[in-house]
Parts: structure tokens; C-alpha cells; sequence
């Protein structure tokens, strides 16, 4: 059952001093802007109205998170900071004398209502700013830039090594839930890290006699991690067919149980483990194999390509992405597209999957603005990956005066004189603040790594990182 607002003020909070009751400026005005009940809208898809048990309020859940994106604080350390503030405890509508959520409900909450409803928060946000009058909207600019999914930096020996390990693991998980209890398994972790072992040390050959000897080492200690791997994905995977054949038996139980008015609530709490466990082992054979393929790939001198590539055991989505950055040449995660204003106010952000071409995310984006806003942009200016003449167009269609964007490769003489123009060269120039904008972005809003697995959990975490920028720039405008 959906809450929207939490309890009112006891009489004990509205007697303590005045100190105590304020909160400072930025939260005061973050707190009367999400007073707007437009911000529980997103949330009554995913709730009943009457039915089950009370959730926790929307309006608390929305404070937490705007404290958890704006301070950079994990699940448990920012419960544990609005548990030991006054301050903190008044802005999230939680009364002294009441429990700060735990931090499992925060991200089941998180999971469970999804992208989605953090696009209908920054949409109400934005529709809220449009209708006060402060959402300018005449220029804008556009990049992308990359959001790293939390994976380690993969290595095949690195992954293979790993996933030895987690089958083993994983295996043992099922047969404690009591599923197929004798089935053979034998680990084979000390034999994968043994190798790995090996390898990295020979990776460290640095005279130029013995490279070509330690290269033959490298690529024969990879074949060999991937026929373990192998040989431990195949031995599991009789342990996960015994398993599945446990499972089903254990639930025509249940179900017997259930004809005849009985429950089980032990049997159930097993099985529950059981499927989870075996849920698990599925999807990390799955990895595992395709891991393995890569790496055989790799030891016959072909380079896997990087749309199929899989980096991580438990991304699937993350994707290798090469942006020419000096420090980092290859992240690893998705790439996200933001579009902000001379405000700083970001109008829309995606994030897709992969390294998808810059070009064609341009167009759907400022019409998303336009429909957002209710106006059109006179300006749009990005940068050269965008630089085609079928954007500028399909801008230009869409009612854009001026489309500042250098184009690829060299142009021709007409095109020259145009990027030479006082203004053109002035709105490349404004463009260069996008980059500031996602710079702050990482290393305020949480943009510098996705806590989140998959393409969607990184959807939900850049979505609230833009929420709580958005909450800062337009609470400070309408207050001014």
C-alpha cells in the first residue's frame, strides 16, 4: 500500500528550540520544492492504493535519496547519518521517536520501481520549473560521456580465475539449500589461481628476448584457465539439473500442502533459498561459457568484437567503450548523452548500452527538450561526433535556428566560412561547458561509477544523480 507522507510532528518535536527545527538554506529549499504532491505521482504505478502492507512514505524516500546523491553516501552510512541528525531527521519527515528505514528497503524500493519512476520525477521537475518560469531553454548543448558499470578492470585470466572460484561457491550454496546434495563437485579454484598466478608473472617480462617466450606462456595459460572453466561449468551443470529436479519436487510439495490447507514455513524458507541459488548458478554458467569462448577466441589471434564482448560476471550490459581519454583509454559500462541549458539545469540524459554512435541520440533528445518544455531551442551546439549533415536537418526541421556543431573530417570551403563566424566560433566555445557539467556530474552526483548492475540499474542511478542536481540548480533559482 502506497504512502505518501509520514506522520505528523509530535508535541515533543514542536517544542525544541528553534536552532534545532531549522534546516540550512540548500535542504530548506530542496524540502519546500519537493513538497509538491506532483512528485507521488510516479510512484502509484507500482503500489496498490489500499492493499498490502504500508510502504515507506514517498515524500521521507525522496528526501533519503536526494541526501544519499548529494553527499555521495552508501545505503548504510546514510541511514546511519539521518539516525544521529536532528537536522537530517526533520528534512526526511522522521520523527524522533521513530526507525530510519533500514538500508534493504531503500534499495528494494530503488529496484523496485525502476527507471521509470525517476524519469517521471526529473519530468515533474522540469514541467514544474517550465510552469514558475525558469527553465530557459533558448540554448543548449549536448555530450556524452561514459558511466562506469562496478567491474574491476576484466582480464580473460582475471574473469576465468574468478568464475572457477564463484561455481564452486555458488554449487555449495545449492546443495546447502538442499539441492543435489550427492552430486560430485569438485573445486578447482587453487588450480585457476595458480595460473593466474603464473601468467601475471610472466606478464611482467620486461627484456625484449624473453616477451615472445612469455606471450606463448600467457596464451597457453589462458587455454589452459579456459578448459578449466570449462571442465567446472560442465560439472555444475549437472549439479544444476539435480538441483532444478529438487526444486520442482519441493514445490509439488508445497502444493500439496497447500490443496489440503497446511504451509510449511520452514520447507518454504528453504526453498526460497534454493531457487535463488539456483537462479544464481544459472546465470554464472552462462557467463562462464561465454567467457571461455572469448578467451579461446583470443588465444587463436582473433579479437572478440566489443558490442558481444562480456566484461563482468555480474554486468552482463557492461561493455568495453573507447572515448581517447589519456588517463583512461577503455572504460568499461555504458554511455550516457547529457543535454543542459545556460543555467545548468540538464534538460535529458539517456544511457544505452554499448558505444552507439554519438549522431543519431541527437534529434530524439531535443525533442524530448521540446516536449519537456513547451519551446523550442534557438541554439544547439555539440560537438564534432555529431557533425553530420542529415543532424543538422532534422534539427533545423524541428524549428532550431542555429545548429553549432564543427562538422567531420574536412570541410569544404563554404562550410569553413560558416564555422569561422563570430557566433559560431562564440557557441562552440559555450558548448566546452557541457564537459564541466558532466564533470561535476561524476564527481558530485555519483555519475563516476554505477552502483547499480545492468543497463537499467545504471539508468536508475544517473537518473537520480541528475534529480539531485536538478533539485540544487532549480530550488536556488526559484529562490532567487
Amino acid at each position: 500500500m502506497l504512502r505518501t507522507v509520514a506522520d505528523q510532528p509530535t508535541l515533543w518535536e514542536s517544542i525544541l528550540p528553534e536552532e534545532l527545527r531549522r534546516l540550512p538554506v540548500e535542504l530548506a529549499r530542496v524540502d519546500a520544492l519537493l513538497d509538491d504532491p506532483v512528485f507521488f505521482e510516479p510512484f502509484k504505478p507500482f503500489f496498490h492504493a489500499r492493499l498490502g502492507r504500508p510502504s515507506t512514505p514517498v515524500e521521507t524516500y525522496l528526501r533519503l535519496m536526494f541526501l544519499k546523491f548529494r553527499y555521495q553516501l552508501g545505503y548504510e552510512s546514510l541511514c546511519r547519518e539521518v539516525s544521529d541528525s536532528i537536522t537530517w531527521r526533520q528534512f526526511c519527515r522522521i520523527g524522533l521517536d521513530q526507525s530510519v528505514p533500514d538500508p534493504t528497503t531503500l534499495m528494494k524500493l530503488t529496484t523496485r520501481c525502476g527507471s521509470a519512476a525517476v524519469d517521471g520525477l526529473n519530468n515533474s521537475l522540469l514541467a514544474k520549473a517550465a510552469q514558475a518560469k525558469v527553465l530557459r531553454c533558448a540554448r543548449v548543448r549536448v555530450d556524452t560521456t561514459v558511466v562506469p558499470s562496478n567491474v574491476a578492470y576484466p582480464t580473460d585470466s582475471g574473469l576465468l580465475a574468478k568464475a572457477v572460484r564463484r561455481i564452486a561457491t555458488t554449487a555449495r550454496r545449492v546443495q546447502a539449500a538442499g539441492g543435489a546434495v550427492r552430486t560430485k563437485l569438485r573445486d578447482r579454484s587453487r588450480a585457476a589461481g595458480r595460473r593466474a598466478h603464473d601468467l601475471n608473472a610472466k606478464l611482467r617480462t620486461r627484456s625484449a628476448e624473453g616477451r615472445d617466450e612469455a606471450m606463448a606462456v600467457v596464451r597457453r595459460k589462458n587455454a589452459e584457465l579456459a578448459g578449466l572453466a570449462e571442465v567446472a561449468a560442465r560439472e555444475a551443470g549437472r549439479v544444476l539439473t539435480n538441483a532444478k529436479r529438487a526444486l520442482r519436487v519441493a514445490r509439488k510439495k508445497a502444493a500439496d500442502l497447500a490443496a489440503v490447507g497446511q504451509k510449511d514455513a520452514v520447507a518454504g524458507r528453504r526453498r526460497g533459498r534454493l531457487a535463488r541459488a539456483v537462479n544464481d548458478l544459472t546465470d554464472l554458467l552462462e557467463a562462464t561459457r561465454k567467457i571461455a569462448d572469448q578467451t579461446r577466441q583470443r588465444v587463436a589471434g582473433v579479437t572478440p568484437a566489443g558490442a558481444t564482448r562480456r566484461v563482468s560476471l555480474h554486468d552482463p550490459d557492461a561493455r568495453p567503450i573507447a572515448k581517447g581519454r589519456l588517463g583512461k583509454p577503455v572504460e568499461f559500462g555504458h554511455k550516457a548523452q547529457v543535454c543542459d541549458n545556460a543555467d545548468g539545469i540538464i534538460l535529458d540524459h539517456d544511457v544505452q548500452p554499448g558505444n552507439p554512435p554519438d549522431a543519431p541520440r541527437l534529434t530524439p533528445s531535443i525533442e524530448r527538450v521540446i516536449k519537456r518544455t513547451g519551446h523550442t531551442p534557438r541554439v544547439v551546439a555539440a560537438d564534432r561526433g555529431y557533425g553530420e549533415q542529415a543532424i543538422d536537418d532534422a534539427l533545423h526541421e524541428l524549428g532550431v535556428t542555429n545548429v553549432v556543431i564543427p562538422r567531420k573530417g574536412r570541410p569544404g570551403k563554404a562550410r569553413q566560412a560558416d564555422e569561422r563566424q563570430r557566433t559560431f566560433r562564440r557557441h562552440v566555445k559555450w558548448r566546452t561547458g557541457c564537459e564541466g557539467r558532466i564533470a561535476t556530474l561524476k564527481r558530485g552526483y555519483g555519475w563516476d561509477r554505477s552502483r547499480i548492475d545492468t543497463t537499467e540499474g545504471a539508468r536508475i542511478w544517473t537518473g537520480h544523480g541528475v534529480l539531485a542536481h536538478n533539485l540544487i540548480k532549480i530550488s536556488a533559482l526559484l529562490a532567487g
